[in-house]
């Protein structure tokens, strides 16, 4: 008879992806949305592809997130990744609800941390490795804005005497390229997150850490097609308000924050660093943005998703704490 909680943290993680890739949709195809070079049955199914793609080119974050936020003795039982789940898939799916794009990423990391400490203390935590993860918290929205903004002042300069209507023509095009790289990018990030958990799930279950050398494809398979079904389905909210109340974006601004964007979270991946595609995506559309004059980003809206990104951390922690102390006689 199969273990009946490895059955449930498969479930679970496949659910995640689903919610991670219907809240992310919004990352990935809002520039070419926003600035009408896609529409969004086109600019979905593109991401969709090429975030499947992304997702089985490699495994670098998944072992980050599966093998590097808690320490081995702290992962004999599966309780920290039920809690873990059960709190990002709540504050995803209230999140995507009301249109608010947040981590998925860090979500999930706060929730099996707090998790971790609510099972075996503080001590179960890996620090080193939740300060990387806190330091790109901080990093990669940085970066993001900096790269849009860089990127868009060097090509406005470059594309100083051409005319604006074979602008639009010329980058509304080049957007099928831009966006295809940062499903890619997000597929080969955040599309890393079900695989490090389910992998983490087999390793509790079989005790066989060689898992982790060598993942099963089965698991890069369903976990790809799980985070690229959840991202067919759209995310329609967090797409309106992520590529339209932040900034009113042309084709070479949307051409420009994808860029950016995808560059960031591409470096990251290589490193096996996870980041939010979120936090990339939206604080690139605000740089670029930011080029014409500081007025021509909401800042309301751009305070609000901020608002999203930092609460995440302490409901994803404090749910996690709450569901592993709940569920603590069970195991």
């Amino acid at each position: 008879m199969p273990d009946p909680f490895l059955v449930l943290i498969i479930s679970l993680a496949l659910g995640f992806a689903i919610v991670n890739g219907f809240n992310d949709a919004a990352n990935v195809v809002a520039a070419s949305v926003g600035s009408r070079a896609l529409s969004p049955r086109n600019a979905i199914i593109l991401a969709s592809c090429f975030n499947l793609a992304g997702a089985a080119s490699g495994t670098a974050v998944a072992r980050t997130i599966g093998k590097g936020i808690l320490a081995p003795e702290a992962m004999t039982s599966y309780l920290p990744v039920i809690a873990a789940l059960i709190a990002i898939v709540v504050w995803g799916a209230i999140a995507t609800y009301y249109g608010v794009p947040i981590s998925l990423t860090h979500g999930f990391i706060a929730g099996l941390a707090a998790a971790g400490v609510a099972v075996a203390g503080s001590g179960a935590v890996v620090w080193s490795v939740m300060r990387r993860v806190l330091v790109s918290v901080a990093a990669a929205p940085a970066l993001g804005f900096a790269g849009g903004f860089g990127l868009m002042v060097a090509l406005l300069w470059a594309f100083r005497r051409s005319a604006p209507a074979k602008l639009r023509v010329i980058f509304s095009r080049l957007q099928w390229l831009t966006t295809a790289f940062l499903a890619y990018s997000h597929g080969k990030n955040d599309g890393q997150m079900p695989i490090g958990i389910i992998t983490m799930a087999l390793v509790i279950h079989t005790g066989q850490t060689g898992l982790w050398d060598n993942i099963p494809w089965w698991v890069i398979g369903v976990s790809a097609a799980a985070i690229s079904l959840g991202m067919l389905m759209g995310g329609w909210r967090v797409i309106k308000t992520v590529g339209m109340k932040v900034t009113a974006l042309e084709p070479i601004q949307a051409f420009t924050a994808n860029v950016a964007a995808a560059g960031v979270i591409e470096g990251a991946s290589q490193l096996g660093i996870p980041v939010s595609t979120t936090h990339c995506s939206s604080s690139a559309i605000m740089g670029v943005g930011a080029t014409k004059r500081l007025s021509a980003v909401r800042w309301g809206v751009a305070r609000r998703i901020v608002a999203a990104w930092v609460i995440t951390f302490p409901v994803c922690g404090g749910l996690g704490y709450l569901v592993a102390w709940l569920l603590r006689p069970l195991f």
